[in-house]
């Protein structure tokens, strides 16, 4: 079997995609935010890392993280996260055979996509496409209207003006 190969760099910066097995129609984080919420706090208590921006959509989530000096180890609280979420909610969820063969529920898939963020314009622009992202999958029509993204903190600390990405030449960056 082939090892999967990740980038892990001690205190890097890393963009993650996190999916539901299943997409079609689930919206499984957005019913579940708070045992979603849950499970990260637990982690993050125990492996702390900090959450530079997230949105979570119904049924996958984008963030960044920047791991502590002298720490990698994002696949373990990835883990953890995953797991614990998993055990807060009822498993009502289809799962093929080998996911039942393998004692695992069928929430998420196995694998997600990680980004080893190179500069601040590279942080810049994956925060940019986090809190555009509710727009992009058409859950909303403006990127204020999504109440699950960090974009509300970077209003609050005025990074963001609350009418962000409403002009329409933002609007065109964004899909780029």
């Amino acid at each position: 079997m082939t090892e999967y190969r990740r980038a892990k760099i001690q205190g890097a910066s890393y963009f993650f995609t996190v999916n539901c097995a299943e997409r079609r129609g689930n919206r499984i984080l957005e019913n579940n935010i708070d045992a979603l919420r849950h499970a990260f706090r637990g982690v993050k208590q125990k492996h702390p890392f900090k959450i530079d921006a997230i949105v979570v959509l119904p049924e996958h989530l984008h963030c960044i993280w920047t791991m502590p000096a002298g720490d990698a180890d994002y696949s373990m609280r990835w883990n953890l996260i995953k797991s614990g979420f998993s055990r807060l909610i009822t498993a009502d969820e289809k799962r093929s055979d080998s996911r039942i063969k393998r004692g695992e529920r069928g929430i998420w898939q196995r694998r997600y996509w990680e980004h080893v963020i190179r500069d601040e314009q590279d942080f810049e622009r994956h925060v940019d496409y986090i809190h555009w992202n509710s727009v992009k999958h058409g859950w909303v029509q403006r990127v204020s209207d999504w109440p699950y993204s960090s974009f509300h903190t970077y209003v609050r600390q005025r990074i963001y003006p609350a009418n962000w990405a409403c002009e329409s030449d933002k609007l065109m960056d964004m899909e780029e």
